[in-house]
């Protein structure tokens, strides 16, 4: 089954040894994406905007691998502080209002950087029938 890693450029990738995104046929899995863009921190002391810029990093890496977010089955969002909770959910239910993606979301004790509020992983899946699978098998 064809494999397609996908990069952000994040130095990180290399050293650590993971991908922004990886699909696999017809599933997109995209890691835990933070509010860092290279060397730029976003949405400092915001969970809303943190949320907000790391749902449009994920949107670059599944464009990238031939999805949407219409196409997010799962998110996962894992959060520094449980009480900004509405203020998380607001940004993913401006995205997500209509899809509806199965969503977990979870208070850690902390995240890489202090600074960050969020953390987000999402998972794609396209039907047999999508334009993007081809070149991809199913099976």
């Amino acid at each position: 089954m064809k494999r397609q890693n996908i990069s952000s450029g994040a130095v990180w990738e290399d050293v650590v040894g993971y991908s922004r995104a990886v699909r696999v046929g017809n599933v997109i899995e995209v890691a835990g994406t933070t509010a860092t863009n290279g060397d730029e921190f976003v949405g400092k002391g915001s969970a809303y905007e943190q949320t907000k810029f790391i749902l449009q990093k994920i949107g670059k890496a599944l464009e990238e691998a031939g999805a949407t977010m219409e196409d997010v089955v799962r998110t996962r969002l894992f959060v520094t502080d449980i009480s900004q909770w509405e203020e998380i959910g607001r940004a993913h239910g401006e995205v997500f209002r209509s899809i509806k993606p199965a969503s977990t979301m979870v208070q850690v004790s902390a995240l890489i950087n202090p600074e960050h509020l969020v953390e987000i992983e999402a998972t794609a899946l396209l039907s047999a029938e999508h334009p993007q699978t081809e070149g991809f098998s199913l099976r």
